[in-house]
């Protein structure tokens, strides 16, 4: 075997060697995911004697509430989906027409891509939650739905039992709420918007009414929409260093057989 071929082989074998480093190297320095909130427990485990630490994260509750149609809606119902949340209430004369219109904003900036045909985004769902339910009956809600002209396959605005709705805000999604900013202290208020990942974890708390928190929010959605479920692993998952020594003794075996062959002939 002349050089050329020689090197032709060697270079052959190199090259998913050089490739696993690449990858190795570019998703060491890729783009940060959004935070994870609200840790419920650390669980610590050995495996192979090493000592490792989980973090639990909380998984927001299913409710069940009526939407803007009159139609039962539960948390469950959005298996699989991205949810970005709020709070409002259709008399509020401050904040809340304000926030209705940057969701919407947020909710025609997003689509499934296509050129024709149904563009809406079907893994993204947005939830509006009322925080004067005993006031905003469904009628209420279809009213303020048409006034903002809101697509109910994508976003639902939604009202029920009160105790149901404030234990979501308070102790499921622990949302920074004041109360009705002297306008009804009967009732909690907030700005934020949330965003929420497939496992109904929380991903973010974003100020609804702040320029640079809607941008940061829209950030965070796209990142969310390429994440990889932890829960899913891929074949070559904890395999690559082991390719990586295979190649390795590859190259060397087969460049001691052309040593071998080479002096022989």
């Amino acid at each position: 075997m002349n050089k050329k071929a020689l090197y032709a082989v060697l270079l052959a074998l190199l090259l998913p060697l050089v490739a696993y480093f690449i990858v190795k190297r570019k998703s060491e320095n890729a783009v940060a995911m959004p935070s994870h909130y609200l840790p419920d427990s650390v669980v610590a485990s050995t495996k192979k004697g090493k000592r490792t630490t989980d973090t639990v994260w909380h998984q927001v509750a299913n409710f069940s509430l009526l939407n803007q149609e009159g139609k039962k809606i539960t948390l469950d119902s959005l298996q699989g989906k991205i949810i970005i949340a709020d709070f409002f209430f259709t008399r509020c004369p401050t904040i809340c027409p304000s926030l209705t219109k940057n969701m919407k904003r947020l909710a025609e900036s997003i689509h499934n891509g296509q050129r024709v045909g149904d563009r809406t985004n079907k893994k993204v769902h947005f939830l509006s939650f009322s925080i004067d339910p005993e006031r905003d009956s469904v009628e209420r809600l279809k009213f303020w739905a048409d006034k903002f002209q809101i697509n109910p396959d994508q976003w639902w605005l939604l009202t029920g039992d009160k105790k149901e709705i404030y234990n979501l805000i308070i102790n499921e999604l622990k949302i920074p709420a004041e109360d009705g900013k002297g306008i009804d202290t009967d009732f909690v208020h907030t700005d934020h918007f949330v965003l929420i990942d497939t496992n109904r974890h929380v991903r973010g708390y974003y100020h609804g009414l702040d320029s640079m928190a809607l941008k940061k929010l829209s950030k965070d959605l796209v990142l969310l929409t390429m994440e990889k479920d932890p829960k899913s692993k891929s074949f070559f998952d904890g395999k690559l260093q082991i390719m990586a020594v295979a190649f390795l003794l590859a190259i060397l075996g087969v460049g001691l057989l052309l040593f071998f062959f080479r002096k022989k002939s």
